[in-house]
């Protein structure tokens, strides 16, 4: 296998990232230890937020109001696909039941979740795709409660749009509040919510290390890092779209990883070429971010086949991984590990980011190689059951017996001994220890 880096990343996703674990817990534990009154004034000091917590009924009316016509359009639009798609999803999940032994019967029964809290980012960006991605997931899967939160403009409150998308996806309370003082509002249950199960969404490194500081005591969705992004293009791909399609990707922020993995060193090179101009033509700050990203992060991976290009992809596991070359059945087949697959120069990451129905709530980091996205799974607990006659309990409870003895659990034997003795009362059992 030989692989030449064309160009390669001077840090990693992880480097530059200051440590905000204790400063994180701190404002948690002086959250959960003084409530409401602490969560606000964080909430007065890092979002500049002095009003109410929670947005009214009347304001999310209004904020539908000052939304243009076309833009809630567009919203419903990404509504609608995000929201069928989910139901797709949620069709795949089944109850059911085994008879594992005659008279004994076995299954798995799904349990939505009662209560989760969705955090929608704010910051640089208004992120109305996150809310859709998160509310409408939960709202599909059957959560009885959702809250959403996200930071407040100073003395404006959340965006009228992020409101209007908060609503249409069927968010039950909004919390004016984002950051670690959001985080734990939700996951704690403060202003009269119920706590959630499960807390979602994206976020900075500080949201995202409240919410792996909470796993354990509260679910999550997945430990999130930076977004990352790998284009796979071959001799076929079009190198002004491959060079787009990496730098559009580079604006979410200077440690935002994007990758190239090719086996055309002539297209590897004039893509390199031309993102630098491509940077030029985006608004300052977004040009800052990418250019950031490309210089410290961005790499270009020359193979040289097209097994070795799918070997390094599976090896680095990205959040979004678009495939820009021939034979795209033999990709989708190939592949292994990604948080999200875009086949062909048709569809984009951004299709996915916004509009076209699969979550945008990704594994990063290298984590597809284990897990996959937000979906409506997240949201619900498969749980098992038995029932069994006492005949059908006969056979199992002897086993039981004897293996419990072997592994030195007398009373786990004891609880199957009683039921023999009770249900087979002219009956013996051979219950000793297994033995060869």
């Amino acid at each position: 296998m030989t692989i030449i880096y064309l160009k390669k990343a001077k840090m990693h996703a992880e480097s530059g990232q200051d440590d905000v674990r204790e400063r994180v817990q701190s404002i948690l534990d002086e959250i959960e230890n003084g409530g409401e009154r602490v969560a606000r004034k964080f909430a007065k000091t890092f979002d500049k937020w002095d009003g109410p917590a929670l947005v009214t009924d009347d304001e999310l009316s209004a904020a539908e109001d000052a939304v243009p016509s076309k833009l809630k359009d567009d919203i419903r639009f990404a509504h609608d696909n995000i929201r069928r798609f989910a139901e797709a999803q949620k069709a795949t999940i089944r109850d059911c039941a085994l008879e594992v032994q005659p008279g004994f019967s076995a299954g798995q029964k799904q349990i939505p979740m009662a209560a989760a809290g969705c955090y929608v980012p704010g910051g640089r960006y208004s992120h109305i795709a996150s809310a859709i991605m998160t509310i409408t997931t939960a709202k599909v899967a059957g959560v009885k409660h959702i809250t959403a939160c996200s930071p407040p403009k100073p003395e404006i409150g959340i965006p009228p749009a992020i409101l209007f998308t908060m609503k249409l996806c069927g968010a039950d309370a909004v919390l004016n509040m984002g950051g670690v003082q959001g985080v734990a509002s939700m996951g704690f249950g403060l202003f009269d919510l119920p706590k959630a199960d499960i807390l979602v969404g994206p976020g900075n490194q500080f949201v995202a290390e409240a919410k792996r500081i909470l796993f354990g005591r509260i679910g999550i969705d997945m430990f999130a890092g930076p977004t990352d992004s790998m284009v796979v293009a071959d001799s076929s791909a079009d190198p002004y779209l491959v060079a787009w399609d990496l730098i559009g990707q580079a604006e979410h922020g200077y440690n935002s990883p994007v990758w190239l993995t090719t086996n055309d060193e002539v297209l590897a090179r004039e893509v390199a070429q031309l993102i630098p101009g491509i940077i030029k033509q985006l608004p300052e700050t977004n040009a800052q971010n990418a250019e950031a990203a490309w210089r410290d992060y961005g790499e270009i991976i020359l193979c040289d086949s097209t097994e070795e290009m799918a070997q390094v992809c599976d090896e680095y596991g990205p959040e979004h991984l678009h495939i820009q070359a021939m034979d795209l059945d033999w990709w989708l087949e190939r592949l292994q590990s990604y948080g999200s697959l875009f086949l062909g120069e048709e569809t984009t990451v951004a299709f996915g980011d916004k509009a076209a129905g699969p979550n945008h709530v990704l594994p990063t980091s290298g984590a597809a190689r284990y897990t996959g996205g937000l979906s409506v799974h997240k949201f619900m607990k498969t749980v098992t059951w038995q029932r069994a006659t006492r005949q059908g309990s006969k056979a199992i409870a002897q086993a039981t017996a004897r293996i419990s003895r072997l592994e030195g659990m007398e009373g786990h034997a004891r609880t199957a001994d009683i039921r023999l003795e009770k249900f087979f009362p002219d009956e013996s059992f051979d219950l000793s220890a297994a033995q060869d």
